[in-house]
């Protein structure tokens, strides 16, 4: 029982997962996509349940799939509800064991990192391999 409160007190101390995001984005200047991975140790899942959405940041707006890595893609707003249920269901469908083996197996490859200073504190976010920061595609 004593544990738990420790626990409890360092999850508040953790940034969202989306301010993480929000602080990428803008350290990157706005690329056209990135797409990394993030130890949920290290935030609160915020973003919990969401497979496909749009993130607005300042005057950009970003597809989000949400299956293993994250990828992001710089792209005009749409409504993005249906493939969210999709998603969501396929992911139901399989026990989610899919997105597991891809994220263990890619868990595997990580070449490099990089660190997102939040005002909760520096996060550090992993990549497959190191990203052209100025590519589109």
């Amino acid at each position: 029982f004593i544990f738990l409160p420790v626990k409890v007190l360092s999850a508040k101390s953790l940034p969202l997962a989306s301010e993480v995001l929000t602080y990428h984005l803008k350290q990157r200047k706005f690329p056209y996509w990135t797409s990394y991975f993030i130890r949920y140790k290290d935030i609160i899942n915020d973003q919990r349940g969401l497979s496909h959405f749009n993130w607005q940041i300042e005057n950009c707006n970003y597809h989000i799939l949400r299956t293993g890595c994250w990828p992001y893609i710089k792209r005009p707003y749409q409504d993005l509800s249906l493939e969210n249920k999709f998603f969501k269901v396929i992911k139901v469908l399989n026990l989610g064991l899919p997105c597991l083996a891809y994220g263990l197996g890619a868990s595997l490859l990580i070449s490099c990192h990089e660190t997102v200073h939040t005002p909760k504190g520096p996060v550090n976010i992993y990549f497959l391999y190191e990203e052209d920061k100025t590519s589109r595609f």
